[in-house]
């Protein structure tokens, strides 16, 4: 089945490619039809950074950068946008964009594997941030360097470097170019056919009617998932039916009541705003993969695959999250819980697609119950590596007291089950009680006695279990004040000797 022609803005250029097969990745185009080889393929799985390159597409008439990892992300999936690899950043008489200078000032690269990587994610930060007169912090470099590693340097001199960018000469994008090349871009791609083996619908009502006529076409969204069915299990896709252009799932849309966040709304907006209704959830939010696996990957995707180490269903759940179905016969509303019938098996009919995630929101809520009133949001991640890593465990606590008894909770767990997870019987031991100690441990027995974890390579099942309810006890013990047991409150400086 022959394969549309993708199209980019490359170099001041507007890229044309042919005969691209639809499960052939960004990266193998770069490297092996372009001959971009200053992109690395270091894990070919998004979780060492060495691939990076930044992309942007239009966004309310300017230009929204975004480093994300090429060796998981189809080359389809970039018609329509404008790229960078780290040939693409020096000036034409040699001058180093200060991305790249900062890094040779603070001797941020030994043997050199990594840097590509680096310097497009410090590019990537230097467009959000450093043009737009903001400022790079340390805290602000760790995050978003979260997602790239380095086997050689220590990251220091690379964070000094992603400090030092602001203190060089600025290098400045055309911006206004760009846009007209996207829009010639997009002309051209509009005159296409949506047919052959990459579908990109537009339009919901074109995502459902290329749905039910082609049921078996392998969706896609920010491919962080699939594409490690390409890298790893070597899979082949006749059609794939990619669903991140349709602009009605694009938005995040705020009701009385709740958030509608779209399936096509990638990680990183999808949790700014669930950030922005709980602040606490911040840290959370940042330790769920690095930035360009944020950046690539969907609400939606992270749903509909409902893998039981997935941290976003366990938030969903406890926040009491509905995920509405689509397809051209209707739409279905149902609570995320109820999604799931095994592992990685879902209701979805043939002939729907994952259209919104529904999440309520309750005014003003506060980080802990340490009044002893209102609702409360907590959520822990339990990796092997604090950043960049996959949670043996995860779990999430939503509470709201009044006068001192549990009102409502809802609690949300993974790792512990063949799929996400509600808490049910911690929930009956909590709800309609005073919230004591007492309570917290009654919790606690029934959370680790609910489930039948599996051992494997990230934890055993009995760790898992006794894991699950000391988190329990934990929220406890942070509802009264204790603070040193939380990682977001240990600070370097303070637990260094004199």
């Amino acid at each position: 089945m022959e394969s549309k022609t993708i199209r980019f803005v490359r170099q001041g250029e507007l890229v044309s490619l042919g005969n691209v097969p639809p499960e052939r990745t960004l990266l193998e185009v770069l490297r092996e039809d372009l001959g971009c080889t200053g992109t690395k393929e270091g894990c070919g799985e998004g979780d060492c950074g060495a691939c990076t390159v930044v992309i942007a597409e239009r966004d309310d008439g300017a230009l929204k950068y975004r480093a994300i990892n090429s060796c998981i992300r189809l080359a389809h999936s970039v018609d329509g946008m404008a790229l960078w690899t780290v040939e693409d950043l020096a000036a034409a008489d040699g001058t180093l964009h200060p991305a790249q200078e900062a890094m040779v000032r603070c001797h941020g690269s030994q043997c050199g594997f990594c840097t590509p990587g680096f310097v497009m994610s410090l590019f990537g930060m230097y467009q959000n941030h450093v043009c737009r007169g903001e400022a790079v912090t340390r805290e602000l470099a760790q995050e978003e360097l979260s997602g790239n590693l380095c086997r050689c340097t220590g990251y220091r001199p690379i964070l000094d470097a992603a400090q030092q960018m602001a203190r060089l000469p600025a290098a400045r994008v055309d911006e206004r170019a760009i846009l007209a090349q996207l829009d010639q871009a997009a002309a051209l791609r509009a005159q296409a056919p949506a047919s052959g083996a990459y579908l990109a619908p537009t339009s919901l009502a074109e995502l459902l009617a290329l749905r039910a006529a082609n049921p078996r076409a392998q969706i896609v969204a920010g491919c962080t998932d699939v594409g490690l069915w390409v890298t790893k299990l070597h899979m082949q896709f006749a059609q794939v039916l990619d669903v991140t252009g349709v602009r009605e799932l694009r938005r995040v849309e705020t009701y009385d009541r709740h958030l509608a966040i779209g399936a096509a709304v990638t990680l990183t907006d999808a949790f700014e705003a669930l950030v922005a209704q709980w602040p606490q959830l911040k840290t959370f939010a940042n330790r769920f993969a690095g930035l360009p696996v944020r950046n690539s990957g969907t609400l939606g995707g992270n749903v509909a695959n409902g893998s039981p180490i997935g941290d976003s269903m366990p938030l969903l759940i406890a926040l009491g999250a509905h995920v509405v179905l689509l397809s051209a016969r209707g739409h279905r509303d149902m609570p995320l819980e109820q999604f799931y019938t095994g592992y990685r098996k879902n209701v979805l009919a043939q002939d729907e697609v994952v259209g919104w995630i529904k999440v309520p929101t309750t005014p003003h809520p506060g980080p802990l119950p340490q009044a002893g009133e209102g609702a409360f949001v907590r959520a822990y991640k339990i990796s092997k590596r604090y950043d960049d890593d996959i949670s043996a465990i995860c779990l999430v606590i939503s509470m709201r007291i009044e006068n001192g008894v549990v009102q409502n909770v809802g609690i949300g767990a993974g790792g512990v089950a063949a799929t996400p997870a509600r808490a049910v019987q911690a929930e009956a031991a909590l709800r309609g009680r005073a919230w004591t100690l007492e309570a917290a441990q009654q919790a606690a027995a029934a959370l680790r006695s609910e489930f039948q974890p599996i051992s494997d390579m990230r934890a055993s099942a009995a760790y898992r279990a006794e894991v699950l309810g000391n988190l329990l006890q934990r929220f406890w013990l942070e509802s009264q004040g204790v603070q040193q047991i939380n990682l977001e409150n240990f600070r370097v400086e303070e637990a260094s000797l004199p």
